[in-house]
């Protein structure tokens, strides 16, 4: 379970920031505009950008041990700065505004589902790089494993903010919500920074 964990952890904390993707699927779910189908398209761009990561980068990065520990420090590396980051917005605090006008039509709605996930530099960052690189520290089937547990985070987060938007929206208005939900993903991700950091020292 320790990849699957680690790569629902991971993946959880890389999604849930505050952003404009997790805006328009809060704003339609909101609107009960086409919200599961929005919810759907962000699940399966997720998924197949988490599975090109693993099965590419994550098998590249497996067949080099130098490569494998490249990965596991810079993978480190950067969780610390993402944790700290976090840390600082939680100190901050946030909002998330879910009133911008949206088209209410199914295809012009997926349209904008795409260009907000995949016109977004970060989600291929995050999904194929980062992830993929990550990855490459467990042999198969582990490998898959880890990715299964992002997607599944996905799939949760997604589906959270479709099915629970009218509960979820006043939340997320609020800055306390984001303080809780960026300590914990401060910790999250320095708990598996930690944990990259003994696999390096081990490898």
């Amino acid at each position: 379970m320790t990849p699957f964990i680690q790569g629902f952890g991971m993946g959880g904390g890389l999604i849930v920031a505050i952003g404009a993707q997790n805006a328009f699927v809060l704003t339609q779910s909101v609107r009960r505009n086409h919200h599961l189908a929005v919810a759907a398209l962000c699940i399966l761009c997720d998924t197949v950008l988490l599975t090109l990561g693993v099965t590419g980068v994550g098998t590249v990065v497996a067949s080099n041990p130098t490569l494998t520990t490249f990965a596991l420090w810079g993978g480190a590396a950067f969780l610390t700065w993402y944790g700290f980051s976090s840390l600082r917005s939680a100190m901050k605090g946030g909002s998330m505004d879910t009133q911008e006008e949206t088209g209410k039509g199914l295809k012009h709605t997926l349209m904008l589902t795409m260009a907000v996930t995949l016109l977004n530099p970060h989600v291929y960052i995050d999904t194929i790089i980062l992830m993929g690189s990550v990855s490459g520290q467990f042999m198969v089937p582990d490998r898959y494993i880890f990715g299964l547990g992002a997607a599944t985070a996905s799939l949760l987060w997604f589906l959270a903010l479709s099915l629970g938007g009218q509960m979820l929206a006043p939340l997320f208005k609020r800055d306390f919500t984001w303080r809780i939900l960026d300590s914990v993903v401060c910790l999250t991700m320095w708990t598996i920074a930690a944990t990259l950091i003994r696999n390096a020292l081990t490898t």
